[in-house]
């Protein structure tokens, strides 16, 4: 074989190895697109048992049963009241985090913002954003921190309220967060209880559907493929 040859098959590799790349970072309610996974692919619906124990409070944790969203009364960056029906019928991610963390927080709402972006004209999207740390993340804290990331303020709600109804959501309703009892996780610092690298997609009738290391750019990807298959399911 040739030189000239194995050099074109070098360049053609090359050119599909990048062009596959790109298309892993491209995301499409077009039908045909290539990137979409079957038609007919739905997420699992998870309950309490199907969790990490130590994110599970213990009364929960034997739950096979279907697990729904509580209710909840906290603030967003605006100062508007923001409820479990205000985000009825939507699709929604959400995480818990702080103002002032240095560690994982600035990546996390780096790849929430790819995921803001990303469906960001989407009238079916929310993205819930919780302080741990109500103390300090009053609400026009939260507005400079959701400024910061450039937050459409209609689209991606940065939420304070008191600490122990922040943590009950976290611990309870999205399983996020371990018992702030827990003596093998570091609950000192500047947040009012541990919060974990996870996301958590709950789709438009309360449910969990799916968990996430939102530190982590290939499960960010994942999540907004799991999005597009939510919306497939819900005609959206």
């Amino acid at each position: 074989m040739s030189k000239a040859v194995i050099g074109f098959i070098i360049i053609l590799g090359a050119g599909i190895t990048i062009a596959g790349i790109l298309n892993m970072n491209h995301y499409s309610d077009d039908p045909e697109s290539s990137i979409n996974r079957n038609k007919n692919n739905r997420l699992k619906v998870f309950s309490p048992f199907d969790i990490n124990p130590s994110l599970v409070d213990s009364s929960m944790r034997d739950n096979r049963s279907e697990h729904v969203i509580n209710d909840f009364s906290f603030l967003n960056q605006l100062g508007d009241t923001i409820t479990k029906a205000s985000t009825s019928g939507k699709i929604t991610v959400v995480d818990f985090f702080f103002t002032t963390c240095g560690g994982i927080c600035p990546k996390m709402t780096t790849q929430l913002q790819r995921v803001h972006n990303e469906f960001i004209s989407d009238p079916n999207f929310l993205i819930l954003s919780h302080t741990v740390n109500p103390k300090t993340d009053s609400v026009s804290v939260m507005y400079k921190y959701a400024e910061r990331f450039e937050a459409n303020h209609d689209k991606w709600w940065f939420l304070t309220g008191s600490k122990e109804s922040l943590y009950i959501m976290a611990r309870k309703s999205y399983l996020l967060v371990p018992d702030k009892a827990d003596p093998n996780f570091d609950h000192g610092g500047e947040s009012d209880f541990i919060h974990t690298e996870n996301f958590a997609l709950v789709d438009p009738d309360g449910r969990i559907r799916g968990m996430y290391d939102g530190t982590n750019a290939s499960e960010v990807s994942e999540l907004m493929r799991d999005v597009y298959d939510l919306k497939k399911e819900y005609e959206f």
